[in-house]
């Protein structure tokens, strides 16, 4: 995966852009970890000050729809697999994830196409993100 959303008119306006530059991510940000501090699941995951973790992801989210490297020049390559390894992501987990980004996204009012290009995203990198698949088994009938 690139590290920003190509545009395929780099006279057209970026996501970025459209989406009311870097700070309309800050916001989402904001509205996304509201939802999260009141997740019984999420919450223990995050460290107790949040800021340094909104500062990345809306940093990461203006620079992947095209807003400028910000992210890469301050954190390197984004590696989210590897940055998100040592928490115990299981599909519940990244559902709750997901379903509070895409309540923040729609709370956001972003024009149609930008708010359905960052749900896209959302629902395509998700699963990418779960490292705890023993749930995704279905129980072993012998344990009864």
């Amino acid at each position: 995966m690139s590290q920003h959303e190509p545009r395929p008119d780099p006279d057209e306006p970026s996501i970025t852009e459209r989406a009311g530059g870097p700070d309309a991510f800050v916001e989402l940000v904001d509205r996304f970890y509201e939802r999260v501090e009141q997740d019984a699941v999420l919450r223990p995951m995050y460290p107790e000050d949040l800021e340094p973790g909104k500062r990345h992801l809306a940093l990461f989210f203006a620079q992947y729809w095209g807003g400028g490297p910000v992210y890469s020049e301050e954190r390197g390559h984004p590696r989210l697999r590897m940055r998100h390894a040592g928490f115990p992501i299981d599909r519940d987990a990244a559902l709750r994830w997901a379903t509070h980004m895409a309540d923040a996204v729609r709370s956001m009012r972003f024009p149609s196409d930008v708010e359905h290009a960052i749900l896209l995203y959302v629902s395509r990198f998700t699963p990418s993100m779960i490292n705890r698949a023993d749930d995704l088994l279905p129980p072993d009938p012998a344990e009864g």
